[in-house]
């Protein structure tokens, strides 16, 4: 049980998890299990993890894992709350979720997620189902191009790239990640010193393709559902759009319940959040950052189950 990268922020995420000896926690973002190895050191011999992942690579490399106290399920974690179901998991002592894209599907250039290397236009997280960037690509609107480059990927020339890819693609398929790469190059003007112009088109396709927000959006109120008081949840993100995501959750989870001030309602009467909110962000300091690019963009968020019962989106 090796790691097959290096996990980012793998000993403050641990001690963020408040790992007890006995208790149950879900890594639903195995990857390539860099934080569940951690994780299940930890564990004495009555505790539990259940591991995610929508990635039959990274499910491929838990399978083959031989550990009574571990399981893992190929899903997204948009379906957490029905895993758990199906392997009769109750209430949990702790939620990881590191988002995003894997080292090693970056790595991969089979897989299509970079632009680095020449390779097939994929960048399905589960190669197993649904469209490829190529397929999406090939067939959307010049106006839906455009939106998804300018949400996604917060490009400031996202109608001249769309323009672009429908242009070229009306003259021969785009089906390349090196295709994709020149056709932005060529359409945007100016970029930001030492970022590639295709950056944020190939991070605004990749999100679109894998619903990669609102599998966010989905899943952090089940994990929630599913935490016991004192319970915590530990979410890592790599860029704004997730981490906004999850900041803007955990506040509203902790406030409670909240009503216009003319309402006659006494404090005590509205309902305490389901949420405390640990310490402030966390970012890996510089030794981890220099060993490990990836980190550098990484921000780690903490929050605690109260014994508050769930309003809406807990």
């Amino acid at each position: 049980m090796t790691d097959a990268h290096i996990p980012v922020l793998p000993d403050a995420a641990l001690e963020a998890l408040a790992v007890r000896a006995d208790g149950v926690y879900v890594d639903a973002t195995f990857g390539r299990g860099g934080h569940s190895a951690r994780l299940l050191a930890r564990l004495g011999p009555c505790g539990r993890l259940l591991a995610l992942d929508r990635d039959p690579a990274a499910v491929a490399v838990g399978r083959a894992w031989r550990d009574e106290r571990f399981a893992i399920v190929h899903a997204p974690f948009s379906l957490l709350e029905q895993v758990l179901q199906a392997e009769g998991i109750g209430a949990v002592d702790g939620v990881l979720f590191d988002l995003g894209v894997s080292s090693p599907q970056l790595d991969e250039a089979a897989r299509g997620f970079s632009f680095r290397a020449d390779a097939p236009l994929d960048m399905r997280m589960d190669t197993s189902r649904g469209l490829t960037a190529a397929d999406w690509l090939n067939q959307a609107s010049e106006e839906e191009i455009a939106r998804v480059v300018r949400d996604y990927g917060e490009e400031r020339f996202a109608r001249q790239v769309a323009r672009a890819i429908v242009a070229q693609r009306a003259r021969a398929p785009i089906e390349r990640t090196g295709q994709l790469a020149r056709i932005v190059a060529g359409a945007v003007r100016t970029r930001e010193r030492g970022q590639d112009p295709a950056t944020r088109t190939f991070q605004a396709v990749r999100i679109f393709i894998n619903r990669e927000l609102e599998e966010i959006e989905a899943a952090l109120p089940q994990a929630v559902a599913r935490l016991r008081p004192g319970g915590r949840l530990v979410v890592i993100s790599f860029h704004s759009l997730e981490d906004r995501i999850v900041k803007r959750y955990m506040r509203t989870q902790a406030e409670g319940e909240r009503l216009p001030p003319e309402i006659p309602v006494r404090a005590r009467e509205l309902r305490a959040g389901c949420l405390r909110v640990v310490g402030r962000a966390v970012r890996a300091d510089a030794g981890e950052c220099n060993a490990n690019p990836r980190a550098r963009s990484a921000v780690m968020r903490v929050a605690e189950r109260t014994s508050a019962a769930g309003g809406p989106g807990c």
